[in-house]
Formats: C-alpha cells, sequence, structure tokens
C-alpha cells in the first residue's frame, strides 16, 4: 500500500471506524485517539496492511486493544496511595438515555456486547462479524439472538408494557 492508496483508506475509514470503537468503549475523544493511534500502527505495516484481506478490521482490533490497555495503564495509575484520603469528584450528569444504553450494554457479556456493536453499529455482515471475531456464523447469531433480548429486558420501563426508548 503506497502512500496515496493509505491516505485514501484513511479517509474512507476514520469516521467509521472511529463511531465503531466508540461504541465499544463508550468516550469519543479516546475512541479518536486510538483509532489515530490504530492508524499510525497501521502505516508502519501497510506493506502487511496491502496482503491483509480486511485492513479496516486490522485497524479497529488494533484500535480496540490500544484502548483496552490505555484503559489499564489509567485504571492502575489512577490508584490513590490510600482510597480513604482521595478527594472526592464531580462530574456533570449524562444525558439518562445515553447512560442506561451504556449501563445495558456493559451488563452484556463482552462477546454479545462485540457482535452487537459490529453488526447493528458498524453495519458488518454476520458473516464479516464472525470473521473478525473469530467464531462461527452460528455462533455470532446466537449471541446476537441473546444480546437482544438481553438488552430488551434491560432496558425495559418499569411502567407495564412500557420500553425506554434509546
Amino acid at each position: 500500500m503506497d502512500e496515496s492508496e493509505f491516505d485514501e483508506f484513511f479517509t474512507a475509514s476514520f469516521r467509521r471506524v472511529t463511531s465503531q470503537v466508540y461504541a465499544m468503549i463508550g468516550d469519543l475523544d479516546e475512541a479518536q485517539e486510538c483509532v489515530q493511534e490504530a492508524f499510525a500502527r497501521a502505516w508502519s505495516h501497510r506493506r502487511k496492511l496491502d496482503r491483509a484481506e480486511h485492513p479496516e478490521a486490522w485497524v479497529r482490533t488494533t484500535a480496540h486493544r490500544v484502548a483496552i490497555s490505555r484503559w489499564r495503564r489509567r485504571s492502575r495509575a489512577r490508584r490513590p496511595a490510600d482510597r480513604a484520603l482521595a478527594t472526592p469528584t464531580t462530574a456533570p450528569a449524562p444525558d439518562e438515555r445515553h447512560v442506561a444504553l451504556v449501563a445495558a450494554l456493559a451488563q452484556l457479556p463482552e462477546p454479545q456486547r462485540r457482535v452487537i456493536v459490529l453488526h447493528h453499529l458498524a453495519d458488518l455482515s454476520v458473516a464479516a462479524v464472525a470473521a473478525e471475531v473469530g467464531a462461527p456464523e452460528g455462533t455470532v447469531k446466537a449471541r446476537l439472538s441473546r444480546g437482544r433480548t438481553a438488552l430488551a429486558h434491560l432496558l425495559a420501563d418499569d411502567t407495564p408494557g412500557g420500553v425506554r426508548h434509546v
């Protein structure tokens, strides 16, 4: 992959991959930084990407792994020596619908959450999701079905017959 091909690949894929990673980790700024880092790594591996069947999947997987590594590093660094002495922090109130969706997704097992994000937010086919996660199509379909059922239950409103729209 030469420089112009890589530029075209970046331009065509950056926003899509960023939105997919954002859906997986729930932080847009962090998703953008992780995707940028993944593309920087892709640049240094562009010859390998040239032979790869799905370079966008390679970048998405790398960005997801970068996000996990960064989260682990930050969570270790934030631990105060004595948590009892730490000052409480305040944050602005988040949007109720966003919180409900993120909370519901967080309660799903990681394999179900990942296939739901890839299929419904990344708009990948079942076959493409199966190839990306390394699972048979039947397993992906089962995870999608169970994940959607669990999300519907988790997002159900307490009022009779009502579902919270997210």
